[in-house]
């Protein structure tokens, strides 16, 4: 071997070594930024505790290393299901309707990376120990890559364990915060929930509309056939009322026959037409009382910037008045 082959070969052998070294530097330091990002991950849902607030941070954490248009994940066994969107009006609406059709299905209805709507739909299923349930991604226009799938994957081995923790700390809490009689949520739920429900459509510019409940001839199943059959209206009331509300809306025993409906991303004529179908869910049990039928009276308010949480249930309640005043068993809306 001559001194030129020999200098070459020592020329090759060190640039193999740089550029080995080179791609270990990349590697560790890649892996260092992708520790660093997880971090911060873990850290945001340290102090979070409910499903809601859990999503979102989630979403937005996210969005700074895989663009997506929505988030959200459904437990059917504790009947849990939020959803994050960036989108607003109509596209929101649409995406939302997607994710929600999506998430009440079998994971292997929808194959992953599928198209529906102009998204590219991703799936993932919890079923470990620590969690259970299924996320899915809604991305516009292109599906996600190999290393964003990824570091997804690796992200939702941080969440899991939260979203265990939001699930079982809001079973705890239910307990106590569910109306004995029908099992729908209490008024103290109401009080401790509404300030944020305000604040999230106050911060993205969404919709928000409350709809006051109040059953007519409520008091002649009471005074005609006892307060036993009464409970049993309540919870058939209670039910017709829930078949018709999606997972995302809080419906709330305030007391006797008076419920309250928050309809977050809903407008006041969205509003409307649900609540006519509450009108005609509870006719269509078709309960007969010696002053006639069992029928149900609905007003409804849309929330405006300004509006205090008193204000909006006195208006609430005015407009219900309303509603009763011209016969019951109809739908009265804010002017």
């Amino acid at each position: 071997m001559n001194v030129q082959m020999l200098d070459d070969q020592v020329d090759f052998q060190v640039a193999s070594r740089v550029e080995n070294l080179l791609s270990e530097l990349y590697h560790y330091r890649h892996q260092s930024e992708k520790l660093q990002k997880i971090n911060t991950l873990y850290q945001r849902m340290a102090g979070i505790l409910d499903l809601p607030s859990m999503i979102e941070a989630y979403s937005i954490w996210l969005m700074e290393f895989v663009d997506h248009e929505l988030i959200g994940y459904h437990n059917p066994a504790r009947q849990r299901m939020h959803m994050f969107c960036s989108y607003h009006g109509p596209k929101r609406r649409e995406a939302i309707q997607l994710a929600q059709e999506i998430l009440e299905q079998p994971i292997s209805r929808t194959p992953d990376g599928s198209q529906a709507a102009g998204f590219k739909i991703h799936k993932w299923a919890f079923n470990s120990a620590d969690c259970e349930g299924m996320m899915v991604i809604l991305t516009k226009g292109k599906a996600l890559v190999e290393d964003e799938l990824q570091f997804i994957d690796e992200s939702l081995v941080i969440l899991a364990e939260p979203l265990k923790r939001a699930l079982e700390y809001e079973e705890i809490f239910a307990q106590a915060r569910r109306d004995s009689l029908t099992g729908l949520p209490n008024r103290f739920v109401f009080e401790e929930r509404i300030g944020s429900v305000i604040e999230q459509a106050r911060r993205h510019g969404r919709p928000l509309t409350l709809a006051a409940l109040d059953l007519d001839r409520f008091k002649a199943v009471n005074d005609t056939m006892g307060h036993f059959m009464g409970d049993q209206v309540l919870k058939q009331v209670a039910e017709a009322l829930q078949r018709e509300i999606r997972l995302s809306d809080m419906l709330v025993r305030m007391g006797g026959d008076e419920f309250l409906l928050v309809l977050p991303d809903t407008s006041l004529q969205d509003a409307k037409f649900l609540a006519e179908r509450l009108c005609l869910a509870v006719e269509q049990l078709d309960l007969t009382t010696k002053a006639g039928k069992l029928a149900v009276s609905i007003g409804l308010i849309e929330w405006q910037p300004g509006l205090t949480i008193q204000s909006w249930l006195e208006q609430a309640d005015d407009i219900l008045y309303q509603a009763k005043a011209n016969g019951g068993a109809q739908v009265a809306v804010a002017n």
